[in-house]
Parts: structure tokens; sequence; C-alpha cells
């Protein structure tokens, strides 16, 4: 691979404005190549025989033991391209720039136009990292001072004992400190034994380096290895007459309680609960600094190297040796010379491993350095294996109908009227599953941080192999359960068993739902409690902070209202006990027409109400109207409900009027809003500035595709229910499935907007709440 795609694949996609333009600096060299003359080239002599050598090696030998000053071969003046290192002091930072001493040559100017734009470069990454060093470094005071928290809470509720005395009587006595103590200890158990406490003082010494070890120490004095039980001092417990804690989990109960109170934060109880929250959130906290700190060393090795490979570019073409000051400069600059993320990281490790690991280094950096998700090859042969099953049961399904001729079979209606909703469910879940695993193939592929923007913990996030090993796995069980439902219906071996028969559909619903909640550590645990968690916060919209999972899980479920219908016909069909008989009266029963409409409208509600609980905190007019938007939904939802249940003029100009409002609406913000395209005066006429895509043909087609998926609902109003060989439940099967793909193209440009945002801020790590806050008033004080 080459390093251009190298260095793109391995830059933090949030930070790309902020690394070394690599491709811009290759073109400025393509054009030095263009336009250098052709004499640059070093001489040439002839020999004999007629073979031409450099000139430079006819030159005298200098031998192989000769010293050169600083390692490297002494340069005359003639030797000089450019003079490099200088520094314009700016307050406290500097500007560094570099003087081209052959300008005056022929393309001069072209090399010229290079060092000016790699200084520029230069400046900008030197900044960048100056400014994200200043960033950690104040986090990690933060850190500093939750732990002291830490420690003193683990003080005060574990209570341990070090040399007949119990620290919570010793830590009275002494003064608040603002750094974490080296020597402060875990937290033990009540009870702790003196000879325990002396161990973990003796392992107090791992959070020194080596250096700090062996300076104002006699390593021959033995008495000097003996840890100074005497000398121990830990963490004040004044600490904890300055701070409040926010440990509480969120849920209902606690929202409530937060606008009651106005505060979520409360005094501290001393209680082990309180303890263990408080390490779990401080844990968090570490990884994600940690990780953090991790980018940012990336960051400046890549740009390092990069920096490294586009002078050795330009010495190669220009057949000059500039690229020794130049990086010279880069290796004294902050770039090349701090060390300070890697003093940080090693400090972090060592803190982290003691206080959250209890001393096991390698379970420590486990959570400090999660690892990838490694691909399998496995995953592929399955997917693979159940695509072409299940295109061979919709082969086999064909057949069947034909050579049966179930089309004409005077039972026909009576499926579609019973069976086929049924599976339709499947159906839809199935083309929603294909629809996002496309989704993450496209992210990937364009470099579109989705792991970050949904909040995966790393490691932990799904593949499109593995998304399309779920649906060709879930197809494969619909698909099964169709085709022996349709032969069990056509034998006539099998037609004693009727009621067995209408019982299939149900037990495959009830293996999804085992599957779904399955408690055990089996077909990606963690991603299915995270669909679970924030569908619950979908069911509690109101009571829960609204983050982007939330509520992007409760745009998909707008799309998937027949499937919510098809889960109310389940309950009918078999809660009324009609699968006995193979018919239903539910479309004849008040109840189920008008929880026909509730069930159409709790998606559109879940977001509605997400939309007012933002519009609560963040105070953003837009989320209101937002809000207003997804209002006019409901209505029209409703009205098109009422209308197709009960037919009538006046519903028909009801549903039509509220039906194009709330599509006009909608569709305007689909495209400008969520995709953030029709800016009329951007680089790219009526799309964007920056473009994810690069054929930019693809949002216009995505434009019109949405507008037209859209009007799906004339189906509804224009009384169109059935088609040649379409039966009634299977054309609102394929206007269903038409807003599936409408959703899974929204997708894509949604997200892909929502990451140029993160781009365009810098944003590539998420905040996590700390356990502890300082009163304001002592916060100098403590």
């Amino acid at each position: 691979m080459k390093f251009g795609k190298e260095f793109a694949a391995q830059m933090v996609q949030e930070w790309q404005a902020a690394y070394m333009d690599y491709n811009h600096l290759k073109g400025v060299l393509k054009d030095i190549l263009r336009f250098k003359p052709q004499n640059r080239q070093h001489p040439m002599a002839a020999t004999a025989n007629g073979l031409k050598r450099r000139v430079s090696l006819y030159r005298a030998f200098s031998g192989l033991t000769t010293r050169y000053k600083s390692g490297f071969p002494a340069k005359t003046h003639e030797d000089e391209v450019i003079l490099v290192g200088g520094v314009e002091e700016a307050g406290e930072k500097g500007q560094y720039y570099t003087m081209f001493l052959r300008a005056g040559e022929e393309g001069g100017e072209y090399e010229l136009v290079f060092f000016r734009t790699l200084d520029d470069e230069f400046n900008k990454v030197v900044e960048f990292y100056r400014k994200k060093v200043e960033e950690v470094m104040a986090e990690a005071d933060v850190l500093s001072k939750q732990m002291n928290a830490l420690i003193a809470l683990r003080i005060k509720v574990d209570n341990p004992v070090v040399g007949g005395d119990f620290v919570a009587n010793l830590a009275n006595d002494c003064a608040p400190s603002n750094s974490v103590s080296v020597h402060s200890i875990h937290g033990g158990k009540p009870g702790l034994s003196q000879m325990e406490v002396i161990q973990e003082v003796e392992m107090s010494s791992e959070g020194f380096s080596e250096e700090e070890m062996k300076g104002g120490s006699d390593i021959g004095d033995p008495e000097s290895k003996k840890p100074d039980i005497d000398g121990f001092r830990p963490a004040s417990l004044e600490i904890l007459d300055h701070v409040k804690i926010n440990v509480e989990s969120e849920s209902p109960v606690s929202t409530l309680k937060g606008v009651l109170k106005n505060s979520s934060r409360s005094d501290l109880s001393f209680s082990r609960q309180e303890l263990k929250k408080a390490e779990e959130l401080m844990t968090q906290a570490f990884s994600e600094f940690y990780q953090k700190l991790r980018l940012l060393k990336s960051y400046c090795f890549l740009n390092q190297l990069a920096f490294s490979k586009i002078m050795k570019k330009y010495d190669k073409i220009t057949s000059r040796n500039a690229s020794r000051a130049y990086l010279n400069m880069v290796d004294n600059s902050y770039l090349g010379s701090s060390n300070e993320v890697t003093k940080l990281m090693e400090k972090v490790e060592v803190t982290f491993v003691k206080h959250f690991a209890n001393g096991n280094h390698r379970r420590g950096m486990d959570i400090l350095r999660p690892k990838a998700r490694r691909e399998r090859h496995s995953i592929t042969f399955f997917y693979g294996f159940f695509s072409g099953y299940s295109v061979a049961l919709m082969v086999a399904i064909i057949v069947l109908i034909h050579a049966r001729n179930i089309l004409k079979n005077p039972g026909r209606n009576q499926y579609m009227e019973n069976i086929f909703p049924l599976y339709s469910l499947y159906g839809y879940i199935v083309l929603h599953l294909l629809m996002y695993s496309g989704n993450v193939f496209f992210w990937k592929r364009y470099r579109i941080n989705y792991p970050f923007i949904f909040g995966f913990k790393q490691g932990t996030e799904l593949g499109y192999r593995e998304v399309l090993l779920l649906t060709a796995g879930l197809a494969v069980l619909a698909l099964a359960g169709a085709i022996s439902n349709l032969d069990m219906d056509m034998d006539p071996r099998t037609q004693k068993f009727k009621t067995l028969t209408e019982l299939v559909p149900l037990g495959l619903l009830s293996i999804v739902f085992l599957i779904t909640f399955c408690p055990f550590n089996i077909i990606y645990r963690s991603s299915r409690f995270f669909l679970i968690r924030c569908a619950l916060h979908c069911l509690l919209a109101p009571f829960y902070k609204v983050t982007l999972p939330d509520f992007f899980l409760a745009d998909q479920l707008t799309s998937q209202v027949q499937a919510f219908r098809s889960l109310e016909f389940y309950v009918c069909y078999y809660g009324w006990g009609d699968f006995r008989r193979r018919s239903n009266r539910c479309r004849e029963s008040h109840i189920f027409q008008v929880f026909y409409i509730i069930v159409a409208i709790i998606p559109y509600w879940f977001r509605f109400v997400q939309c007012l609980r933002r519009l609560f905190e963040e105070k953003d007019k837009m989320h209101g109207i937002n809000g207003l938007k997804y209002l006019s939904t409901i209505i029209a939802v409703a009205l098109r409900t009422i209308y197709d249940l009960n037919k009538g003029k006046t519903w028909l100009i009801a549903a039509a009027v509220s039906s194009g409002i709330a599509t006009i609406g909608s569709t305007y913000w689909d495209i400008v809003i969520d995709w953030g395209l029709l800016r009329r005066n951007s680089r790219n006429p009526w799309l964007r500035d920056k473009l994810v895509v690069p054929n930019r043909s693809v949002y216009f087609v995505a434009i019109v595709l949405n507008v037209l998926l859209r009007l799906a609902w004339m189906q509804t109003v224009l009384g169109i229910t059935e088609a040649p060989f379409l039966h009634r439940t299977a054309l609102t099967a394929v206007v269903a499935a038409l807003e599936i793909i409408r959703r899974g193209i929204w997708n894509f440009f949604r997200l892909e907007n929502e990451h140029l945002n993160n781009v365009g801020k810098y944003r590539a790590f998420k905040s996590v709440p700390l356990p502890f806050y300082y009163d304001d008033n002592d916060s100098k004080n403590t």
C-alpha cells in the first residue's frame, strides 16, 4: 500500500483537516517535476565503452573512518538549498519558516511555492498538536482531583488499617493534596490485616519511574529498600467536605428528582454502592482519556512520518539534499521534541493498573486498550451459506406457487388475509437489516466513523458481514416457516393438523424474541443489549436524555409502521383464537381499529416527545420546529388510517391535505436539515461544501428518490387497494418496503452529515460524566 493511502487510512477522521495535506504537497511536487529543467540532473561522465556514470563516482574516496560533526558530512556553502529552523516569535507561540536559496534558478518559483506550502502545513500541525496537548494536560489535572476524591472516599468507606492505626484517623491530620499520591492505597475490605497493608505499600514503587527510584536513595543500603510505613501519608478526608457526587444512573425516577430539585448532584452518603458506581465512572473516564492520548500520539507520529516522506520525494525529484535540514527542524520543534503525551500515558497506565486493576497489568491494559474486532472467515462462509439457502427457499416457494396454481386457488384470499400478514413482519425486518448492512459497508468505505457516532464500545460494533449473517439467518428461518406452512396446507395428509400449521409463525416469533432477550453471551449480546437499551429510552423518551442512537432508532421505527401493525395482528389473530379456524374478524372490531391508529402513531410519538425533551434541555428552537413536523405527521397518519377504515369524502380531503403538508415538511427537513444539502452558495452548487462521496450525481439521485418514495402515501389517498397479480395485503407490503428502502438511503446521508459536523468541530471523543463535583467556592482551597 502506498503511503498516501496508508496515511489516510490511519488518520483520525474527525481531525483530518488538521493533518498535513499530503496529497496537495504531492501535487506541488508534480508541478516541479513537470517544469524543472532537464539539465538539473547530476553531471554524467562517459567511459570508453560508452557506459555513463555520475561524476561524483570519480571523486577521491574520503575513507570509511572519517568523522563528521553531528554525524553528518560537512556541507559547503554551494550545497545549501534551504535555511530552516528560524522561529518568528508571536507571543509564546512561534511560526516556523524556510528560506529557499535557489529561487532564482529556472523553475525555482515552483519550489518556493512548495516550501511555503510546507511551512503552512507544518505550522498548522504544530499549532493543533500544541492545543490538544494543553487540553489533555488540563483534563489530567481534573482527573487528578477526581482521583483525590475517590481515594478519600475509599478510605472513608473501607477504613483500612496501617501500622495498627486506622487510615481514616491518620487522614484527618493530613493536609489535602492536589495531585494523586502514588502511595494512595486500594479500597480494601473492612478488617484488613496489617501484613496485607504492608504488602500494598511495598508495591507502591510501581508508580515511580526508574530514575525517580534511583534518585535520592542509596541502592546499596539495605535499609533503603524497606517501605517507609511511618512516612505513609494517606489522602486527606477534608476533600470530601468540598465535593458533591453524581453517580445515580439515569432513570425516570432520577429525571423527576432532577426536575424537582433542579440538580442531580447530591451529598456523599459514604456507602459502598456509591463507591462502586464512582469507580465505574472513573474507569470509563480513564479509558476514554487514554484513548485520546493514544490518538494524539498517533497524530504526532503520522505527521512526522508524512513530513519525512514528502521531503524525501522532494530530494528525489529535484536531485537536491534539503531533507536533512528540514527534518532536523521538525525533530527540534514542539511536534518532534515534546514528550508530555508519552509521559502522561505512562502515568495513566500505572495509575489505572494500580487503582482499578488491583495491580494486574494485563487486566488493566486490556481495559485501556480494547482489542479491535477481528474479521473471521467463518462469518463470511456462514452468511454466504445462509444467503444461498434463502435464495433456494425463495425459488422453491415460487415453484410451489406455480406448480400447484395457488394464485387461482379458492383459498388464496383466505391465505393472504390471515397468513401473509404474519410472515410479512419478517420481510420488513430482513429488508431493514439488509439496508443497514449496506449502510455499514458504505460508511466504512467512505471512512465515516459510525462506531463513534453511535457510541459503540470499541471492538463490539457489528460490521456489514455480521449484519448480513443475521439478515440471512432470519431470512432462512422465515422462508423455511413459510414453505413448511404452505406445504402442510396443500398436502392432503396434513390437512387435519390445521391448528399446528397456524402456530408456525407464532413459534418463529417466539424464537426471535428469545434470541433478542437472551442473557447469555451468544449472538452478539453487547449489540443486542445496546438495541434493547435504546428501545427502552425511546419507550420512556421524556425521562431519558436523548442521544443520537436513541432518536436514530426512533426514526427507524417510523419506517416500520406496518411491522407494528403486523404485531397487532399477531395479538388479534392468536389472542382471540382466530387461528383455530383460519379466519379473522379483526377489522370488524372497534378495539382493533382504535389500536390500528394508535400503533401507527406510536413511533412518531416517540420522536415528538424526544424533540420536546431536547427543546427543554438545549433551548434550541429547531427542536421545537422538528417536533411540530412530527406532530403534523401524527395527524396525517391518523387521518389516513381513519379514511382507510371508514372511507368518505370528508376523510379523503382531510387525509390528502394533512398528508401533503406533512410530506412537504418532512421532505424539506430530510434534505436541508438532516442531510445538509441544497446549499445554494456552497462550493458544490445546491449540495454542501464538503462531500464524502466523490460523485456528486449520487446526491441528486438520492434527493429525487427521497421525494418520490415520500409520495407512497398517495396509494392510500387515491384509493389504490389492489394491483394486477397483487392482493391488497401484498400491495400494502410493497408500499411499506419502499418506505424502508427510503429510510436506508436516508441513513447513509444523515450519518454522513453528522460525521462532517464532527470533523468541522474536531470532535473525536465522547464526553464521559465524572462522579465528583468540587464546590466552586472552595475549589482553590481543595
